[in-house]
């Protein structure tokens, strides 16, 4: 048998890209998994997983001040982009999940998604409500992080689709991001 190399881009690209942001335990990876399994073609774009690549020198995000670990939120940005436009091209769907609490930060993903539009939704069920998911999960976070909450509320007004979820089921609330982003309902 022999390999011959195939094309890898469909030409006809998909519909942009979404980044779905919210606080740890607002459902952010279960909610972008149960929304790209809603398309036929589609990728989930775990940050989290792309910052686990590192081997040796990862910094992952701290509450106190580190220039290298705030430099890998940028570098795991850079590349959740480059695997995006790379599904958007080949005619996926990518649903990014990253926790996006500054302007500048959500700036950066516009500036770096190159094909197609970017929607950007923050899952915002509350402090409370994500502090309460935080304790059923096998994930545990040993730093609180509800205080994020506060910041991306200030930090994000009016740059991104909010979507309180504190009482919906992932159903109803992969239905209203479709909605809210106007994505072709699969």
């Amino acid at each position: 048998m022999t390999w011959t190399e195939v094309p890898v881009d469909t030409g006809a690209a998909a519909a942009g890209a979404v980044l779905l942001s919210g606080i740890p335990g607002s459902g952010k990876s279960t909610v972008a998994a149960a929304l790209a399994a809603r398309f036929a073609a589609s990728a989930h774009i775990e940050v989290d997983a792309l910052q686990g690549l590192i081997v040796n020198g990862g910094r992952w995000p701290s509450p106190e001040r580190d220039e290298e670990a705030d430099r890998q939120i940028f570098l795991r940005a850079r590349n959740a982009c480059l695997l995006a436009d790379s599904f958007v091209a080949a005619g996926f769907l990518p649903v990014i999940d990253d926790v996006v609490v500054r302007r500048a930060h959500l700036d950066f993903y516009r500036r770096r998604i190159a094909v197609g539009p970017l929607h950007c939704v923050v899952l915002a069920p509350g402090a409370a409500k994500a502090g309460e998911r935080n304790l059923a999960r096998d994930k545990t976070l040993t730093t609180d992080w509800s205080f994020l909450d506060t910041a991306m509320r200030a930090e994000l007004a009016g740059e991104a689709i909010r979507i309180d979820n504190g009482e919906l089921t992932v159903a109803e609330t992969v239905d209203a991001v479709l909605a809210a982003t106007g994505l072709p309902a699969p």
